[in-house]
C-alpha cells in the first residue's frame, strides 16, 4: 500500500481538476462530477461490491384540478335564476356593469364594493430591469396598474 504522506492510500485519492473528479489509479480513468464520487468505486480485486441505494419510489404526482372558471355570462346566467329577469336583460346588466367600472377606473376612481372589496388605479415608476436571455439592462417605462384590496368579509368567508 503506497503512501504519499497523506492520511489515505493513493489508490482512494480523489483528483480534482476544476469542478470534475477522477480517482487516482482508477485503471480506467474517466472525468465524474464530484457528487458522482460520493461513494468510491469498489476496487478490481473486491469480493463485495459496495452498497448501492435504491432510489426512494415517487409518488405519482396528483394533478391540481383547475378551479372553475366563472365567466360575465355565468353570473348574468345566475342573476337572471334569481332575479326572474330574462337573460338578454341580465347579460345587459352585467356588461354595462362591467363597462362603468370599467370607465370609472379608467377616471381614477376608487371602487368600493361592499363585501366585495375595493378597487384602484396604481401609478408605477418608471425602473431599471434586466433582459433575462442577455442580461441586458433596460429601460422600462412607468405605467399603472389595477390594485384589488378584498373586504373582510370576502376573506373571513374564504
Amino acid at each position: 500500500m503506497a503512501s504519499t504522506g497523506g492520511p489515505f492510500p493513493i489508490e482512494n485519492r480523489l483528483v480534482r481538476k476544476g469542478t470534475l473528479c477522477f480517482l487516482a489509479g482508477d485503471p480506467h480513468p474517466r472525468w465524474r462530477s464530484p457528487m458522482a464520487l460520493k461513494t468510491a468505486p469498489a476496487k478490481a480485486g473486491s469480493k463485495n461490491p459496495p452498497p448501492v441505494k435504491a432510489a426512494a419510489p415517487k409518488a405519482a404526482p396528483t394533478p391540481a384540478k383547475a378551479a372553475p372558471v366563472v365567466t360575465a355570462k355565468h353570473l348574468a346566467a345566475g342573476l337572471a335564476d334569481q332575479q326572474n329577469l330574462a337573460q338578454k336583460q341580465a347579460d345587459l346588466l352585467v356588461t354595462s356593469l362591467v363597462g362603468l367600472m370599467v370607465g370609472h377606473l379608467k377616471r381614477g376612481d376608487r371602487l368600493r364594493i361592499g363585501g366585495l372589496g375595493i378597487l384602484e388605479v396604481k401609478s408605477r415608476p418608471a425602473r431599471m430591469g434586466r433582459n433575462p436571455a442577455t442580461g441586458e439592462a433596460i429601460q422600462i417605462k412607468a405605467g399603472r396598474k389595477i390594485a384589488f384590496r378584498a373586504a373582510k368579509e370576502l376573506r373571513d368567508a374564504i
